[in-house]
């Protein structure tokens, strides 16, 4: 892995401070030191690349996907959330195989690299696929092996799950956490059974909680708590824990999460199946709010971006045009790297090096005025001219790397 010295940036951090006229050598994937005047050492092979005109910012995550959903894109159009799932989605993906898992993944992964994201936490089953399919692509994953257990026994999902934790334990690019699918599908002793396999594991749990004000309504009358009681009492935040949606939270379940709790925020879902505002952006600066994408059978992209966008627009159109700042909506954007545990996120000597190189002087995003404006509200993949992933370039000069010709 040769060195990497990028020279003249214009730097925006993770909490949006925008510094100009710096410098950052990358040795081994990592930031090995940020300042002015920095060169590579006499005889070291590497390179040196001009970024005067670019903004550099850490990468983009996406803390809620289904990747292998990707090959279910544009199916399900035009439908209720319970349509949505029950009557178009459901047929096929009962169907689905290994195979069409990988392809899916590793399509979504290319669409990824693309907009900018460098690390991702999937949930669904065959994991092995999707970690398969990032490893190939260069893109770091936190796979969530789902766990149903219809039966009531989540004994040989939960197995397959602890083998993958022991193929890739240490491994930088790829992580496994327990995928129980939710509070109404699992129980509540399968939910407190994976809280005490990750415990065990060294790991965590990611969950689908609270989408729908159906599911808060069906969880009283069955359980006579919110799904996020539920989830509490079973000890999901005892354990690192990412919340899918969480849409429909109530004031009581807040305190009930941990500082290592995260929400995955995906506003283009809700919007497109009629899931209602919900309660989040009411509560949105008390928890650690963190931007998600759903599958693409939902979302139809996985452009975090876009995604914050609509988070910040929907905001501001219920509530107030000054609230959500642009420099907040960043933060939301790369809160990200914290939940996922692989160093990235920050633009310091010891960080990953999981960058974006952006050219904001383009037709669209031209004349420059604040570059996180551009960026939040004009900004697209066209603009990201270079992705690096643990100081590999992932994306350059506007195009993917990887070969994805045979996607």
């Amino acid at each position: 892995m040769s060195a990497v010295l990028l020279k003249n940036c214009n730097l925006i951090d993770e909490t949006g401070v925008i510094t100009a006229g710096e410098d950052l050598l990358i040795r081994e994937g990592v930031i090995a030191a940020r300042g002015t005047g920095l060169s590579l050492a006499e005889g070291e092979a590497g390179e040196a690349l001009d970024c005067s005109g670019l903004f550099v910012s850490p990468g983009f995550t996406i803390l809620h996907a289904h990747s292998p959903m990707h090959i279910l894109r544009g199916v399900a159009e035009d439908v209720n959330v319970n349509d949505w799932f029950n009557r178009e989605i459901w047929p096929y993906e009962s169907k689905i195989q290994e195979e069409d898992i990988y392809w899916g993944a590793k399509l979504c992964c290319a669409e990824m690299l693309d907009h900018g994201v460098t690390a991702f936490a999937d949930h669904y089953f065959h994991g092995e696929q999707i970690a398969r399919a990032a490893k190939e692509s260069g893109i770091r994953a936190d796979i969530a092996g789902t766990v149903f257990a219809f039966d009531g026994n989540p004994e040989p999902e939960m197995k397959a799950v602890e083998a993958l934790m022991d193929q890739y334990r240490g491994d930088p690019m790829v992580k496994l956490r327990f995928g129980p699918h939710s509070p109404y599908i699992c129980s509540p002793e399968v939910l407190r059974t994976l809280v005490e396999a990750a415990r065990e594991k060294g790991g965590g749990v990611h969950l689908h909680v609270s989408e729908t004000a159906d599911q808060v309504a069906e969880s009283r009358k069955k359980h006579g708590k919110t799904p996020v009681e539920v989830a509490a009492e079973a000890g999901c935040f005892t354990v690192p824990c990412i919340i899918a949606h969480g849409l429909w939270m109530e004031e009581g379940d807040l305190p009930l999460l941990a500082e290592d709790t995260y929400i995955a925020h995906c506003p283009k879902t809700y919007l497109k199946l009629g899931a209602g505002k919900g309660t989040i952006w009411d509560f949105w600066r008390r928890v650690n709010l963190c931007i998600g994408t759903d599958g693409a059978a939902s979302s139809n992209s996985v452009d975090p971006l876009e995604q914050a966008r609509l988070f910040a627009l929907v905001g501001k159109f219920d509530d107030k045009a000054e609230d959500y700042p642009l420099r907040e909506v960043w933060q939301v954007l790369m809160r990200g790297h914290e939940a996922l545990g692989f160093g990235s996120g920050r633009l310091a000597a010891g960080a990953a090096a999981d960058l974006l190189f952006w050219d904001l002087n383009m037709v669209h995003t031209a004349p420059l005025y604040n570059p996180l404006a551009a960026i939040l509200y004009s900004g697209d993949s066209r603009n990201i001219r270079h992705v690096m992933v643990a100081g590999e370039f992932r994306k350059r000069d506007g195009a993917l790397v990887f070969d994805t010709a045979s996607i």
